[in-house]
């Protein structure tokens, strides 16, 4: 089960070799000027993916677009791959910045006013560049991230779940592991296949109808 931050994946074996590819950085950028310059290539690499596609985004043309040289890319970067694997993990760590805030902010509040801010935030997060998200949803077994995907669920779930334990006076006899995967799946759900399906067709109004009768449903299972 993959929580806010989900991507949908295949075990096909046709993912096999790709997974060898080496994705991790070569080194760390401590300067500001590498720092820069790694920023360039992150960025430029996001743009490619959404516009023309993994297959298109080669070193060559991700330096090309970045302005700078190729040989600066591999530097930093060993593959492609592995700057999909670095974009992936800053558009996770975006994601994740809104769903941490959200549950800080949720802590003392009671279920129905939380239920609708996580909601929200939800919704929000996966509007975050939703033509991205979808391309790296393709990408995640190319880059090996499930491990790091997975890692984000864990703390979504366990931050949930403290907070329905603290608020076991509010709601009905049931698990709390079990209203945790329930509530969080719920809510990613209409999330994720709202936004990255019906992204350009949203609006404000579509959205706080959303909010709200996802919010009934989480709270009606709660109580």
């Amino acid at each position: 089960m993959r929580a806010f931050t989900r991507f949908s994946y295949s075990h096909s074996d046709r993912w096999g070799m790709a997974r060898k590819t080496p994705t991790k950085p070569r080194k760390n950028a401590s300067q500001a000027r590498s720092r820069a310059t790694v920023d360039a290539l992150v960025e430029a690499t996001a743009r490619i993916l959404v516009r023309e596609g993994f297959e298109k985004a080669s070193t060559n043309r991700i330096a090309e677009v970045a302005g700078v040289s190729v040989g600066s890319l591999y530097q930093y970067f060993p593959s492609k791959e592995a700057l999909v694997a670095a974009v992936i993990e800053r558009h996770n760590e975006e994601i994740m910045g809104l769903v941490r805030s959200a549950l800080a902010e949720v802590a003392d509040l009671p279920i129905d006013k939380a239920v609708r801010k996580l909601v929200t935030v939800a919704i929000e997060a996966h509007r975050i560049n939703p033509k991205l998200h979808r391309v790296l949803a393709e990408q995640i077994p190319r880059t090996g991230q499930l491990k790091d995907v997975e890692a984000f669920n864990r703390e979504v779930h366990a931050l949930v779940r403290t907070y329905l334990e603290s608020r076991r006076k509010e709601m009905r006899k049931v698990d709390p592991g079990l209203a945790t995967f329930i509530c969080v799946s719920t809510i990613e759900a209409v999330a994720h296949n709202t936004v990255l399906n019906q992204a350009e067709m949203l609006t404000e109004k579509t959205v706080r109808t959303l909010v709200e009768e996802t919010t009934r449903m989480v709270v009606g299972y709660l109580r």
